[in-house]
């Protein structure tokens, strides 16, 4: 069977991690057999979709990369051809016209709640002869066949077996015309060649009615495979206003697209115990006997994890680029700080998002620094004051402004006063940094700059000075 898969999504809001799932196992199976991805936006409630969701659905698919071998078809453009089918199963005797008025749906169904039953349509215009009732516009129902059982095969959940008696007589029209969201997921993913349904199992009870309705046109059915849910880490259900559910979230917040992809790619399926994968490799190893039928929950710390994993590989133009949005978030103008390329060559090997790479680099990006109070009294003592100003007098003199040059002044200046490299590597950390943490202190005075070094050694001696001034003065007072 030839392979085209789609992703459906409704234009009601922001693409999800669920639906950003959905779609990559799509465009995964289809990238894996050479076969085709497909995008159709159901916006057919006009009341809940929008041109603006719309957009924010097709930008989020393009920046995680899953790239389409068609342009998206909107299921509103495409009604008059829901219509015409609907009526072509009117006109085949798979359908009738249905008068029941709502407010006599309304009453049947509380009769059948008040004998215990489960409320459904009852069929009382199936086999209608005579008239019209006059003012009353029909609805377009599907005829459900007397047949046996409905039995949908499924790649995860198997053969699930549905009583035909539980299944009603569905509208396929509206009395406005409209067509029902059965009517049109049948009718378009048969119009555009979709050979497999990959979705959520939400939808898996839909299944059994969608067969029947195939069955009624002499289609061929899809395969079918219905995934178990993404859960809250709590394991409850993933609340949809959370902004943690929100896909473009992670991008926002300096993750990588691929690594959130992989990371959602074990959501549900595996390769052995591996975890890590690039994009090819999930797409050379990607398949149905991979998945899994129990829901996951999502785990921010294998999520810190993976993309920790991946920042250590990923191309330093994508990691700049990324750098640089995350920069600006905090309100820093990359142009006020060393290569970016440089900075994301320090921290690749120990952050674990570009948000934390941006707010661990502040310092380098800010023409002042608020020394941390902790690391300075610790470190900035009235001892180490005469070796700081050693080495500060040292790198001044330097020709070349580079992490071998600082690094071998350093250590000339250690050796000279007899001190190890360490003695002098904190206090000069502290001074331009203002903390206690950062890359090795070659790389981080490489990064700050001459100037902005310089004038910050300056600083920390200045701090120094007047703890010596002020403990000086408590001793005479």
């Amino acid at each position: 069977m030839s392979v085209r898969t789609r992703f459906a999504p409704s234009p009601t809001g922001v693409l999800h991690l669920g639906g950003l799932r959905t779609a990559l196992y799509n465009w995964l199976y289809s990238r894996r057999h050479g076969g085709q991805f497909l995008l159709r936006i159901e916006d057919t409630d006009r009341q809940r979709s929008s041109p603006e969701h719309i957009r924010t659905l097709v930008e989020a698919l393009q920046r995680f990369g899953l790239d389409l071998d068609e342009e998206p078809l909107l299921q509103s453009s495409r009604v008059e051809r829901h219509r015409e089918v609907a009526h072509q199963l009117l006109e085949s005797g798979s359908a009738y016209h249905c008068y029941c008025t709502p407010d006599e749906l309304a009453a049947m169904r509380e009769e059948q709640r008040a004998r215990g039953e489960v409320p459904r349509y009852d069929g009382r215009w199936r086999d209608n002869t005579g008239p019209p009732p006059a003012g009353v516009k029909p609805v377009i129902r599907f005829r459900r066949p007397d047949t046996e059982d409905v039995v949908v095969e499924d790649w995860l959940h198997g053969d699930v077996r549905y009583l035909n008696s539980q299944l009603d007589d569905l509208v396929l029209l509206r009395a406005d015309g409209s067509p029902t969201y059965h009517l049109s997921c049948v009718v378009d993913d048969e119009d555009m060649g979709v050979r497999q349904v990959i979705r959520g199992d939400d939808h898996l009870n839909n299944t059994p009615r969608q067969l029947q309705l195939i069955q009624a046109l002499g289609w061929t059915p899809p395969e079918y495979c219905h995934l178990p849910l993404l859960l809250a880490p709590d394991g409850k259900k993933l609340s949809k206003r959370d902004e943690a559910t929100d896909a473009l979230h992670y991008l926002r917040t300096g993750y990588l697209p691929d690594a959130v992809l992989n990371y959602l790619a074990r959501l549900g399926w595996s390769h052995g115990d591996r975890e890590v994968f690039t994009i090819k490799e999930l797409i050379s190893r990607f398949g149905r006997e991979g998945l899994g039928a129990s829901a996951s929950r999502l785990d921010p710390d294998k999520l810190n994890w993976i993309n920790q994993q991946h920042m250590k590989t990923a191309p330093v133009d994508v990691l700049c680029e990324g750098l640089e949005a995350q920069l600006e978030n905090i309100g820093l103008n990359p142009a006020d700080g060393p290569p970016l390329e440089k900075v994301a060559e320090a921290w690749r090997e120990r952050a674990e998002t570009l948000v934390g790479v941006a707010e661990a680099a502040r310092w380098a990006f800010t023409h002042e620094i608020e020394l941390d109070e902790k690391a300075a009294r610790k470190v900035l003592r009235p001892v180490v004051r005469e070796p700081l100003a050693a080495v500060r007098a040292a790198l001044a003199g330097l020709a070349e402004w580079t992490a071998a040059d600082i690094h071998a002044c350093i250590a000339e200046t250690a050796e000279t006063l007899g001190i190890g490299f360490g003695k002098l590597g904190q206090p000069l950390r502290v001074a331009v940094t203002g903390g206690g943490i950062s890359p090795p202190i070659d790389t981080t005075l490489y990064l700050a700059g001459r100037s902005r070094a310089l004038e910050r050694l300056d600083a920390a001696l200045g701090y120094i000075d007047a703890r010596i001034a002020a403990a000086e003065s408590a001793a005479q007072g």
